[in-house]
């Protein structure tokens, strides 16, 4: 697999990944899409940072605001 970003981010679609985002929260969710700017759309999204799971729904997060993305393994 390519080390490239939007190659690894296409073969994560319609799979779980979990975000770090600059509040010090973590989601997790299911990506839908994504652009160039790393904007993601997820379905299913949580909010997974403290002891009680939030759930979201189906979110759209902003590229600048995503410290890091952690892909599910092949």
């Amino acid at each position: 697999m390519s080390n490239d970003i939007p190659t690894l981010l296409k073969h994560s679609r319609n799979k779980i990944v979990q975000l770090r985002i600059r509040d010090n929260k973590t989601i997790r969710g299911v990506l839908l899409d994504f652009d160039l700017f790393l904007n993601l759309t997820l379905d299913d999204a949580e909010d997974i940072s403290d002891i009680k799971v939030v759930k979201l729904g189906k979110i759209l997060l902003r590229g600048n605001n995503i410290i890091a993305i952690s892909l599910p393994e092949e």
